[in-house]
């Protein structure tokens, strides 16, 4: 298969100027896929000493030499130059290819050529030259075309892991973003472009990018990588690195072209301040979800997590948190650097509680994912508390315009292995969109404690769920619109305190006579024994129950 975006030897020996010679391949008939880069004619014995590779290079032979010795010295020293092919015109110099000449070209893994009957090179320099411009005039055009579909991209809202993803898809290969240093930020998959059976790119770094620690080893042949400036003063100032790997399938001059042009375009996104945090947390909260979701394996996330620095001690149970930020606009309003602000300030505020932690963001449903590597599982509830404490704070750190806003909810899973952390996971992302209705009076939420309003929250949308609230406490509910006191805060505090009219009185700060009166006239307009089990269990899932009622 002929190299995208290149003439290779066997195309240009398919010319016509060329095939008017008679070409006949005498040796490297293997190799006449290698790309020409340029066309050059010479007789100077030591012609070698002005070639830099890639060259078709037409002579007649006078400047082979004499003598065996000689001809094999000019073969090698082009076979070491790097050219690709020799084309020697028959005649002038030579009626027959000398053995040496022959002999050496094949031991030397060279393409060597012999015209029978006379061309012009002229021609033949013009002709290539042409087919070279024109391929590289194609290339520019494609890398244009995505380039410009990249920028589509940006302008439509999208960010730095968008525009990879895109570009992922077009080389059908995994894209990473990583620091100067080798610190992974981001990491594309080609999506629906990769064949069955292609792996996670996070698998991909693991395996031929994450074994850095003394030598650091250059990436694999074929990989193409661009430099984004801007890391400082300077014109070669180097603020990330663009890498495509050549997994799926082996990459071309295009690839190159476009990776420039998507570093360019990447370089003026990541002009906004803390971006690079941005983008490691949103690749942090990407891997998360897609734990979550089921779509990695449990065998295969703790190589994934250790790429993304997440490193628990060994054996021990790991704490799945979710934090919900209440709908709220204005912290979402500020785009991408007020994520990069709560990543930030929330990161620094968890490097304080003990535990290894591995802390996601997720712009799109206002949350932030964490697992934390506990030594054991009966820490579960102090490390919980820790972790909440500093959520909250961080959240009040990056966004200060949300104080006397709702603060976020924060939701604590069970301590498990890696085999059911993508679960649990799952479970607390939901279980904190349902407690995101419930009152405002906790740190943090033990999962279980959230079962009912999980249940709850998953009816929302059935109209059976409205029909039983209205049933059981709407004639309360249309009180309360109407008329004061409210009534419903003094029903759930009595049901609070399972009934208990001491307690509850004071809990209201109210005398017991005003709270009998109270509790008569809720029994009255809800035709209710409040004294009943059964009506009491109800009347509490109808309160609940008005959280997720649209």
């Amino acid at each position: 298969m002929e190299p995208q975006g290149t003439i290779t030897v066997a195309r240009a020996l398919g010319l016509p100027a060329l095939r008017r010679g008679l070409p006949e391949v005498v040796s490297g008939q293997e190799l006449l896929d290698r790309p020409v880069r340029w066309v050059h004619a010479g007789e100077a014995p030591n012609i070698a000493a002005l070639l830099k590779g890639g060259e078709l290079l037409l002579t007649t032979g006078l400047g082979v030499g004499p003598r065996p010795a000689e001809q094999r010295a000019f073969v090698r020293r082009l076979a070491e130059r790097g050219i690709a092919a020799l084309v020697v015109e028959l005649g002038a110099r030579f009626r027959t290819l000398p053995g040496p000449v022959v002999d050496t070209a094949r031991s030397c893994g060279l393409p060597l050529v012999q015209l029978h009957r006379e061309v012009p090179f002229v021609t033949v320099t013009e002709e290539i030259h042409t087919e070279i411009v024109n391929e590289h005039y194609a290339l520019l055009r494609q890398a244009d075309v995505v380039h410009r579909q990249a920028t589509e991209v940006l302008l439509r809202g999208g960010g730095v892991p968008e525009i990879l993803r895109h570009f992922a898809a077009f080389a059908a290969n995994p894209v990473f973003l990583e620091t100067p240093d080798g610190q992974l930020l981001y990491a594309a998959g080609p999506g629906g472009t990769a064949p069955a059976g292609a792996a996670d790119p996070l698998q991909v770094w693991e395996g031929l990018r994450a074994p850095r620690a003394a030598e650091r080893p250059e990436p694999p042949a074929g990989s193409v990588i661009a430099d984004i400036p801007g890391g400082g003063p300077g014109p070669g100032a180097v603020r990330a690195r663009l890498t495509v790997l050549p997994v799926a399938g082996p990459l071309g001059p295009v690839h190159r072209i476009a990776a420039e042009r998507t570093a360019d375009l990447l370089a003026v996104v990541l002009l906004r301040a803390r971006q690079e945090e941005e983008l490691a947390a949103r690749g942090r909260g990407d891997f998360l979800t897609e734990l979550a979701e089921g779509r990695i394996e449990a065998p295969d996330a703790p190589a994934q997590a250790r790429v993304l620095g997440f490193r628990p001690s060994s054996g021990g149970p790991l704490l799945p948190v979710v934090t919900r930020l209440v709908e709220d606009p204005r912290p979402l309003a500020g785009g991408g650097e007020s994520w990069a602000a709560l990543a930030h300030a929330v990161q620094e505020e968890l490097a304080g509680v003990g535990v290894p932690v591995l802390l996601g963001v997720r712009l799109p449903e206002g949350r932030v994912p964490l697992l934390a590597g506990l030594r054991d599982a009966s820490e579960r509830s102090a490390v919980a508390e820790r972790i909440a404490a500093a959520l909250r704070a961080g959240v009040e750190r990056a966004w200060p315009d949300r104080a006397g806003a709702r603060p976020p909810v924060v939701v604590a899973g069970l301590a498990v292995g890696w085999d059911a952390a993508g679960a649990e996971l799952r479970h607390a992302a939901e279980a904190a969109n349902a407690a995101c209705g419930a009152p405002p009076d906790r740190g943090w939420y033990d999962v279980r404690s959230l079962d009912v309003d999980l249940l709850l929250w998953r009816l929302r949308e059935h109209g059976d769920l409205a029909a039983f609230v209205d049933r059981v406490i709407g004639p309360l509910l249309a009180h309360d619109r109407t008329a004061r006191p409210p009534l419903v805060p003094t029903l759930e505090t009595y049901l609070r305190h399972a009934g208990r009219k001491a307690e509850t009185a004071r809990a209201l700060h109210l005398n017991r006579q005003t709270l009998y009166d109270r509790l008569a006239r809720i029994a009255s307009l809800l035709g209710s024994d409040l004294e009943d089990p059964q009506t009491v269990l109800a009347l509490g899932v109808a309160l609940q129950a008005r959280r997720h009622v649209r």
